[in-house]
Order: structure tokens, then C-alpha cells, then sequence
């Protein structure tokens, strides 16, 4: 294998696995694990998603759901409601202009059958889980409060056994109300502002202003499920992976309901067969011939995944409880240099994009079509990885990417922190919270090489430095195998971050938002740019985004502004600079943006969203999508190694 150690080394390696593993314990991680619903021998699930009871709180304070208790009956039963697909954002499924800005309280409910036999066991714990909402959460069952959640983009859940066996004869009563308001301590920041002129506006009328430059899409964005768990359950798992002679894959198992139990872990290849195992809630699985994870076009079989099949037991006095969960797992490694990003011991170069989870008519909303049509794209684009930008984007997406081995920068919604008041205490902690459930979430995923904290936040501010010192050094508490970055943008005098992060991931529009028109600055500028960072901080450098709007079939020769002409010289101008500061220290380019996306009115810059996609918001290609697509191919053919065409028939 290449990067082989010796034995000794290995020895070495393992003692710094558990060493990592004891940093990760050690880490202010939630005490509830988050592992993804899956069925199995012990475990049943039942999806909530389609059509639910709507209402918007429309009362001048947004209150009148709460202080008319709307969660105690139906919600058909509190006045008018439409119907409302989950998972989806609310906003574009009517006609309504209101609803479609509509900042406040929502309310959903939905009656559902739960399987008698859950209701019968009282062994059995059964789980209410809601994917992500935006952004603030309230739940009821049956009326009964269970739970609240602060944020968007993650997974939040409870236990609500013992409330749906107290009238098991009755259906199960979910109420969720939901509320999008931003404050400058929420993530995303926001404000606000109250309109008292009664000259110019309305009593009452107020506005939300943001500093990001994506439409506030809000409701419940991704599935909404009940599942099961026996009483004693394995509630969290945590692996680290590690190459030496042989693949080591260090696990670490957390389990609930008993002090005593039995564990068995056993890990099977794509075949089925059993290649390690080991008894106990911690230790180490040792792979010979190991199958590494390598991304898509660095590899002729990316993607590869194990089972890792935890299999736990117990005997509670006379009643004896057993649980199975199975955890993908790709044992690959990352780590960085001065110049450069390694996966697996080999040099990795992100050519990918910037991406927005947003479509029309469903906005955020979990859409399955959407996924694989845009996996595919990505794959006829020769892109190896994308950020998510700028939020923790759907479990579901980034099992895609472990499949089909695309590398991920996972961000956290750390977007548009502009306000010295949003890097306050609150701030500051809900940030670290967010940070936590994130990790908590995503540790384990294979394709997510780096955590990224914040995008363009106003790093030149007096609390900026302490801030991110904190929010840096706590997420790579949180997981010390993975590297960290925040984004900036291109002028680094200002930047109080960059001293803590492993990587510089740089933003930067020259031509467009600087210089607009003139092209002929950008060899000069980006080149300042990558010579001015690296020369500061001597780390590699990432070019997270750049890029030109384009109103699709607008042309111009000479290329003007918005027109398909003016995006591919924009392109090309920069990656000549690409091409050669990657012989040096750039380990990346992510083009703004993958397709079109919907923005809020109030830019006249913007015409019905941002159009730097170089496919449209239908999944079109632009001119500057076959611009990249020659490009990511080439670099593809000289840092890695292309598949047989007939494996990828959606290339030909």
C-alpha cells in the first residue's frame, strides 16, 4: 500500500488512534448520540413525509398559536389550514406573496397510526425525529410538549413512548410549529426592523434583514419519522481509521438503558464477508488486503465501503433486550502540509463546485429526483467534491457522497456574521452548539474531509480573533482527524481567523464584484491574492469560490457582463493562475456555483436569484459548464486515475 509503515510505526499509529479517540471522548460532544435511522433486526421505521395540516400564525405578534394553545386539538380544529407537503420550505407552494415572505410562527399537525405492537412494548422506546426545520422548533404529542430545538440544517428527536401508550387506542397527534426569525444570535444572523412610519408603511410592519445571499426558505425541510429502539440501545458510534501495513479501524460504541452490556463488532466487505471483528464497546479492527476509500477519479473503485454491524445484548432481571445497528464505513486518512491536501497518504486536488440545496417550487425541501439528477451532473462534470455552502446540507446527500466518493467540505450555517453583536457570548456558545451537533452528526462519514465554521464573517472586527480561536480550537477538539477552515474573502490584511485554521479557503470575485467588466485585472489580482495569503500563513490555499453571473442565452462578442461569453473568459483567466499555483501550494478550486439559486428581493444585482450557476436553477448546462467539464476532466486524467468508460455510462 502506498504510505505503508513499518511494524514499529504501527504500533505508533494504533497508540495514536486511541489517542485521538481519548481527544474525541474528552470533547463537549452531546451526551445523546444522533446516529441516522436505519432499519434492522431490532429496529422498524415509519416515514411521516407527505401532506399535513398548515396554518400560518398571521396575529400581529405571531402569538396567537401559543396563546390560544393551537397544539391541545387538531389544527383544523383552530381555524383555516391548507395542505402542506413535508419534506418542503412552505414558501413557493401557494400563490401567496405573504406566505411566501412570511417571517414567524408556523403550525403543522398530523394524525398517525402508530403499529400496535409498539404501543403494546413497553421495551421497546419509539422515537420521534424531525430531519431539520428553519429555524426555531417547538414539538407536541398528543398536546404534551417533547422537545424544542434551536437551528436549522440538523436532525432533532425524543422519546414519546410513554405519551402515546397513556390512550393507546387514539392516534398519535404530532404539532410542530416552526418559527424563521433571525437574530443576531441565531446561525444565520439576522435582525429585525420594525418600519414606524405610518406615512410610508403599515402599523405593525417590519422586515427581516440578513447578510446572506440566499432566499429564506423555511418549514420542515427534510423527513419527519418515528422509529424504534429496543430500552437498552446502542445510541452512538464513533470511528477513526488509520493506514499502517494493514487498515486499523478504531471504534468506540456508546450504549444506553444498562450499565452492563454485550458488544460485538464485526466488519464485512461488499460481498459480504466478514474481514474483522471484536467484542467489547471499544477497540480496534484490523483489515488486511484493506479496499481504501478513495474519491471519484482518484481511484478505478472509489467510493469503497464497509458494514460495520454492532450487535449488542444484555438480560435486564428476566427480560432480555438486543440490538443491531449496521454503520457504513470507509477507511481512508487526510492530512495536511504546508502544500498540500492528502488523502490516503496521496496528494488530493479539489476541482468541484459550491452548491446550494434549493430547487423550484420544494426550495430547501429533501427532493430525491433532484439529488441524483445533480450526482449525475456532477459526474459528467468530472467534479470531485462540492462544499455546502453555507449549511450542514441532508444526512441522505452525504451518503451519496460515501458511495459514489465524493469529497466534501461539510460548513456549518456560520453565513453572514456581520454585526460586532454577533460575536458575542450567545453567539459564540449557540455557534459551538451548532458545531457539536455537527460533528456529532457527520464524524463518521467518510467523504467529509474538513469542517468549515464560518463563511466571509467580519474577521477584521476587535472580537473576531477570540472568537474563532475559540469556535476552531473546539471543533477540532471535537475531532482532531480532520482539518478546519472558515471561508474568507480575498483581502487577508483584515482576516483575525486564518492563524488557527489548517487550510485558507479564499472567496474572491475579481472582474466582477471588483473591477467589473475588466478581466485583463484578474491574472494580477488572483496571483497577488495566492502569493499575499500563503506568503502570511504558509498553508494551502483553496480558491472556495469564484465566479460571473449569467442570464442563460444572453451573448454578447465582446463579452459583456451576464452574458454566457463573459462567464467562460472569467473562468478561463482564473484557471490559468490555477494552473500555476497548483505546481505550489493551491489544493483547490470550487466554482460559484454549482446551479442558479433563488435570493430575496431587494438587489438590483439580482434577477430572480443569483445566476453564477454554470447550470441553470433546472439543471441546464451553460456555456461555462462544458468549460469546466473539459477542465475537471484533464485534471482529473494528471492527479488521478479515470475509470473504464463503460463503469460510468453517464459520462459517455
Amino acid at each position: 500500500m502506498h504510505g505503508a509503515l513499518s511494524r514499529s510505526a504501527c504500533k505508533l499509529a494504533l497508540f495514536g488512534v486511541l489517542l485521538l479517540c481519548a481527544a474525541r471522548d474528552g470533547a463537549s460532544v452531546p451526551q445523546r448520540g444522533m446516529l441516522f435511522p436505519r432499519e434492522s433486526a431490532s429496529r422498524e421505521l415509519k416515514e411521516l413525509s407527505g401532506l399535513w395540516d398548515f396554518r400560518a400564525d398571521q396575529s400581529p405578534g405571531r402569538s396567537l398559536g401559543f396563546d390560544s394553545a393551537w397544539y391541545k386539538s387538531r389544527l383544523a380544529e383552530t381555524g383555516p389550514v391548507i395542505d402542506m407537503p413535508v419534506p418542503a420550505s412552505y414558501n413557493d407552494i401557494t400563490q401567496d406573496p405573504k406566505l411566501r415572505d412570511f417571517i414567524g410562527w408556523v403550525w403543522y399537525d398530523r394524525e398517525v397510526v402508530v403499529p400496535a405492537r409498539w404501543v403494546a412494548d413497553k421495551g421497546t422506546r419509539v422515537v420521534l425525529r424531525v430531519g431539520s426545520a428553519h429555524y426555531y422548533s417547538v414539538v407536541w404529542v398528543n398536546g404534551v410538549k417533547v422537545m424544542e430545538h434551536n437551528g436549522g440544517h440538523l436532525p432533532f428527536e425524543a422519546e414519546i413512548g410513554d405519551i402515546i401508550r397513556e390512550n393507546p387506542q387514539a392516534p398519535c397527534r404530532i404539532t410542530i410549529a416552526v418559527n424563521n426569525t433571525l437574530t443576531l444570535e441565531t446561525l444565520p444572523p439576522g435582525s429585525i426592523q420594525h418600519m414606524d412610519d405610518t406615512s410610508k408603511y403599515p402599523n405593525g410592519y417590519f422586515v427581516q434583514n440578513t447578510n446572506f445571499d440566499f432566499f429564506n426558505y423555511a418549514g420542515i425541510h427534510r423527513p419527519v419519522l418515528l422509529y424504534t429502539t429496543p430500552k437498552v440501545y446502542v445510541d452512538d458510534i464513533t470511528v477513526v481509521c488509520f493506514l499502517c501495513i494493514s487498515g486499523l479501524v478504531s471504534y468506540k460504541v456508546s450504549v444506553l438503558g444498562a450499565s452492563t452490556t454485550n458488544v460485538k463488532v464485526t466488519l464485512t466487505d461488499k460481498h459480504g464477508r466478514c474481514v474483522a471483528s471484536s467484542s467489547g464497546p471499544s477497540g480496534v479492527l484490523k483489515v488486511t488486503d484493506v479496499n481504501l476509500w478513495w474519491p471519484y477519479l482518484m481511484h478505478d473503485n472509489p467510493g469503497y465501503l464497509y458494514s460495520m454491524e454492532v450487535h449488542m445484548t444484555t438480560a435486564d432481571e428476566s427480560v432480555a433486550y438486543e440490538d443491531i445497528y449496521t454503520l457504513p464505513v470507509g477507511i481512508r486518512t487526510v492530512r495536511v502540509t504546508s502544500t498540500q491536501f492528502l488523502i490516503n497518504n496521496k496528494p488530493f486536488y479539489f476541482h468541484g463546485v459550491n452548491k446550494h440545496e434549493d430547487s423550484d417550487i420544494r426550495g430547501k425541501g429533501l427532493d430525491w429526483p433532484l439529488i441524483v439528477k445533480d450526482f449525475n451532473l456532477l459526474k459528467w462534470l468530472g467534479a470531485n467534491s462540492f462544499r455546502t455552502s453555507h449549511y450542514p446540507y441532508a444526512e441522505e446527500i452525504l451518503q451519496m457522497c460515501d458511495r459514489h466518493g465524493i469529497v466534501v467540505i461539510d460548513e456549518c450555517p456560520g453565513v453572514g456574521i456581520k454585526d460586532i453583536r454577533s460575536f458575542g457570548n450567545a453567539s459564540l456558545a449557540h455557534h459551538l452548539d451548532v458545531m457539536d451537533e455537527l460533528v456529532n452528526r457527520d464524524k463518521n462519514h467518510p467523504s467529509v474531509v474538513m469542517w468549515s465554521v464560518a463563511n466571509e464573517p467580519a474577521a477584521e472586527m476587535p472580537p473576531a480573533g477570540f472568537y474563532f480561536k475559540m469556535l476552531i480550537s473546539h471543533t477540532k477538539a471535537l475531532d482532531p482527524t480532520r482539518p478546519v477552515t472558515f471561508i474568507t474573502d480575498s483581502n487577508y490584511a483584515r482576516d483575525k481567523g486564518a492563524p488557527y485554521v489548517d487550510v485558507i479557503c479564499v472567496n474572491s470575485y475579481f472582474s466582477w464584484y471588483h473591477d467589473p467588466g475588466h478581466v485583463e485585472v484578474i491574472p494580477i489580482q488572483l496571483t497577488n491574492q495566492f502569493e499575499n495569503w500563503y506568503g502570511k500563513y504558509q498553508k494551502p490555499i483553496i480558491q472556495s469560490e469564484y465566479g460571473a453571473d449569467v442570464v442563460p442565452g444572453l451573448h454578447s462578442d465582446p463579452p459583456m457582463m451576464f452574458t454566457e461569453e463573459y462567464q467562460k473568459i472569467v473562468l478561463q483567466s482564473y484557471h490559468k493562475v490555477f494552473d500555476q499555483k497548483r505546481k505550489e501550494y493551491v489544493v483547490g478550486e470550487l466554482i460559484w456555483n454549482f446551479a442558479d439559486f433563488m435570493t430575496a428581493q431587494g438587489s438590483v444585482t439580482r434577477v430572480v436569484g443569483n445566476k453564477k450557476g454554470i447550470f441553470s436553477r433546472q439543471r441546464q448546462p451553460k456555456a461555462g459548464a462544458f468549460i469546466l467539464k473539459d477542465r475537471y476532466w484533464r485534471l482529473a486524467n494528471e492527479t488521478g486515475r479515470l475509470p473504464p468508460w463503460n463503469k460510468y455510462p453517464c459520462l459517455l
